[in-house]
C-alpha cells in the first residue's frame, strides 16, 4: 500500500522548490512546520532556526528522527564596474555545473533573476578552447549596464544566491529537482509523525522531529540542538551517493544502487546496538535495505548527535540519490517509501529508557 498521499506530494513540491539556504531556512521552515503541525503536540525553534516538534512531550526518555533543511548556494562577492557579479560558495556549491543555470538572488527588494553566463564556443580558442569553469572565472549576468544600476536593482556584497530548477517526475518513479539533499529527508520524518498520527500510535518515550539548519556548513544546526534536546537516541535521515552511475567507481564508493532501498551506514559514530534494531526491524517487515562503509566518520548530522552531551546511540539511514549537489538530483519513489516505512517501524521497536550501553 502507497504511503505517500496526492496532499503529501503536493507539500514535497512546495517544499522543494522554495528556496532555504544555508542561514537563510526561514521560510523553507514555516512550510515544513506548517504541514506538520497537525500531527504533533507541541513544537520549537532555536535562535539559528532549528525547528523541533514533539509528539508525546514531558517524558523523561527522549528519542530523535532528524533531517537538515538547508541548501546549498552562493553568495554574492563582488560586482564589477560593467555589473557583472562574482560569488563565493555558501555550502559545497559545484561550479562545473553553474555554467548557463538560471538564478535567483535575494534581496530585501525580492528576487532579482539572473544567469551564470559562460562564453560561447566560438569566442574560445587557444589556450581557452577546453576553458572549464572555475570559482574564479565563473560570473552572475542580471542585465545590469554597471554596477550602480545593479546595486539600485537590490544587489549587495553578501546576497544570497539560488539556482531557479524546480521539482520534476522521471518515468513516473523517480523524483528529480535541487535540494532533495535533504530537504526530502525533511520531507520522510513529517511523514513518520503523519502516520503515526493517522495510525493512533502511542510512543512510551517523548519524539522529537527536528529539521535543522546549517548542515551544509559543518553540522552546526545539529551540533546546537542536539545541546538543547539531550536526547537519548537519535535516528538521522540524509542522503547517499548513487554508485552506478557512469563515472562513479564502485570500488572506491560503495555498492549503492537507487531503487533498492534505504542505505544503512556503518560508522564509528553509528551505534552498533541501534543499528542492529533497525536492521531486525528491516528484515521484519520486509523493507530491502543497502549497506554502506564511512571511514572515520558519516559527514552528516549523525556525527554531531551520536558525540554530544557525552553520547547518544545514533544511527544513519540514508536515501540513495543520483547527481547530488546538482540541480537534477534524483531519488526513486519507492526508496522515499522505504526510508520513511523503516524509520515508522523502528520507533515502535525502541523502548521506554531503552538503554544501548555496549557493556
Amino acid at each position: 500500500m502507497a504511503i505517500i498521499t496526492k496532499r503529501s506530494k503536493d507539500f514535497l513540491k512546495k517544499y522543494l522548490d522554495n528556496a532555504s539556504p544555508t542561514g537563510f531556512e526561514k521560510s523553507g521552515q514555516e512550510l515544513w512546520l506548517s504541514y506538520l503541525k497537525p500531527f504533533i503536540d507541541e513544537w520549537e525553534s532555536d535562535t539559528y532556526g532549528t525547528v523541533y516538534a514533539v509528539i508525546n512531550p514531558g517524558q523523561p526518555y527522549k528519542v530523535v528522527i532528524e533531517s537538515h533543511a538547508d541548501e546549498i548556494s552562493w553568495f554574492v562577492n563582488y560586482i564589477t564596474d560593467k555589473g557583472f557579479i562574482h560569488v563565493v560558495r555558501n555550502g559545497g556549491s559545484d561550479q562545473v555545473i553553474a555554467a548557463s543555470r538560471k538564478v535567483h538572488i535575494h534581496t530585501k527588494k525580492g528576487i532579482v533573476k539572473g544567469v551564470f553566463g559562460w562564453p560561447a564556443i566560438h569566442t574560445r580558442k587557444g589556450k581557452d578552447l577546453n576553458l572549464s569553469p572555475k570559482l574564479e572565472n565563473i560570473f552572475i549576468d542580471i542585465g545590469a549596464k554597471d554596477r550602480k544600476e545593479a546595486e539600485k536593482m537590490g544587489v549587495h556584497i553578501g546576497c544570497v544566491i539560488t539556482y531557479e530548477e524546480s521539482f520534476d517526475e522521471l518515468s513516473h518513479k523517480h523524483f528529480i529537482g535541487r535540494a532533495l539533499d535533504n530537504r526530502i529527508g525533511g520531507f520522510c520524518v513529517a511523514e513518520v509523525a503523519r502516520l503515526l498520527k493517522k495510525n493512533k500510535v502511542k510512543l512510551p518515550y517523548s519524539l522529537y522531529i527536528v529539521n535543522a539548519v546549517q548542515e551544509e556548513i559543518g553540522l552546526r544546526g545539529a551540533q546546537m540542538i542536539a545541546d538543547t534536546i539531550k536526547p537519548n537516541v537519535a535516528i538521522i535521515t540524509d542522503v547517499t551517493h548513487d554508485t552506478h552511475t557512469p563515472l562513479i567507481n564502485s570500488k572506491i564508493h560503495g555498492d549503492v544502487k537507487l531503487g533498492d532501498g534505504p542505505c544503512l551506514a556503518y560508522a564509528p559514530s553509528v551505534h552498533h546496538k541501534l543499528l542492529d534494531l533497525i536492521i531486525e526491524t528491516a528484515e521484519k517487515n520486509k523493507i530491502p535495505f543497502q549497506r554502506s562503509a564511512n571511514s572515520r566518520s558519516t559527514g552528516t548530522d549523525t556525527d554531531a548527535f551520536a558525540y554530544s552531551n557525552g553520547g547518544v546511540a545514533s544511527a544513519l539511514i540514508s536515501l540513495p540519490l543520483r547527481y547530488m549537489h546538482t540541480t537534477v538530483e534524483m531519488a526513486h519513489f519507492n526508496d522515499v517509501e522505504n526510508v520513511i516505512r523503516l524509520i515508522y517501524e523502528t520507533l515502535k521497536k525502541i523502548e521506554e529508557g531503552q538503554s544501548f550501553k555496549y557493556l
